[in-house]
This record gives structure tokens, C-alpha cells and sequence, in this order.
């Protein structure tokens, strides 16, 4: 992992793109950094990379769900445009986690949660638990969500 803040690139690729004259890839960054500046004023302190992680997460996980919405209604070219914004928002999120390690890391939570002996619906609270720190910002929470509940089963 870079020591550079998750901040900091994000204000260089503010730079970048200004200077490559991106106007689409600007105006994502720009929406992303003036949500991080807002966090900020709200909560009267600098945020750290986790945090920001989450907004990114949470505007990812709005494109996600535009992008299907206008696919849905035949706006394909919203959606495309929503599909632009999402590549550019990714790249500030950690490297995405294999299947492998997602799976391990349900695996390892749910015995865990077993070896509290906590089970049924409240296990998959305390699953969930374990994984959301584990897997921030690798992982579609949703996908994980629905491989532990399977799993719970």
C-alpha cells in the first residue's frame, strides 16, 4: 500500500485530469472530492483513507445500481456514461479480493462466529461483522452478504 493519502491522489488526479482536459473523468472526481470535503465539514475533523474508502464504496455501490436502472429502462447511453464514472471511482479502492480470499475470509468468520457459539440470524450479524473491516473496498459487500447467508444454511 502507497504512503501517499487516499486524499492527496485524489487531488492529483483532480490535477491530471484538468491538465488532460478530461471534462468527464473531472467532473467524477470533482463530485467524489467535493463528498469527501463534505464528510469533512460535517464531522469536523480529516478523514483517513478507511473513510473515504466508505464513501467511494457507497458511490460505487449508487453507480451499480443506475447502471442497471437505466440498462433496465433502455438508456443505454446514461448507463454508459454511469459505467465511465464507475471505472474512475474504482481506481481509488484497494485492489479487488480473488474469490479465493473472499471465501477464505467467510470461512474464517463463520468459524469464528461458531466458536462463540452463535448461530442462525445472529450469525449472520456477527459474520458480517468479522468480513465488512476484512473486505472494505475489495469486495461487493452485497455478493458477500449473500455467499454467507447461502452458507448459513
Amino acid at each position: 500500500m502507497s504512503s501517499i493519502s487516499l486524499k492527496t491522489r485524489l487531488s492529483d488526479a483532480i490535477k491530471d485530469a484538468m491538465r488532460a482536459r478530461d471534462s468527464q473523468r473531472l467532473s467524477t472526481l470533482r463530485f467524489l472530492f467535493a463528498a469527501v470535503k463534505q464528510k469533512e465539514v460535517d464531522e469536523r475533523h480529516e478523514l483517513t483513507d478507511a473513510e473515504i474508502t466508505a464513501i467511494i464504496e457507497k458511490q460505487v455501490k449508487q453507480r451499480r445500481e443506475s447502471i442497471a436502472a437505466f440498462e433496465q429502462a433502455g438508456r443505454l447511453e446514461t448507463a454508459a456514461q454511469e459505467t465511465a464514472e464507475l471505472d474512475v471511482l474504482r481506481e481509488f479502492l484497494p485492489q479487488a479480493a480473488t474469490a479465493e480470499e473472499i471465501d477464505a475470509a467467510i470461512s474464517a468468520a463463520l468459524a469464528e462466529v461458531a466458536k462463540q457459539g452463535v448461530s442462525g440470524g445472529p450469525a449472520m450479524g456477527k459474520a458480517m461483522a468479522i468480513l465488512k473491516p476484512a473486505l472494505a473496498g475489495r469486495a461487493d459487500m452485497t455478493l458477500v452478504s449473500q455467499q454467507v447467508k447461502q452458507r448459513l444454511v
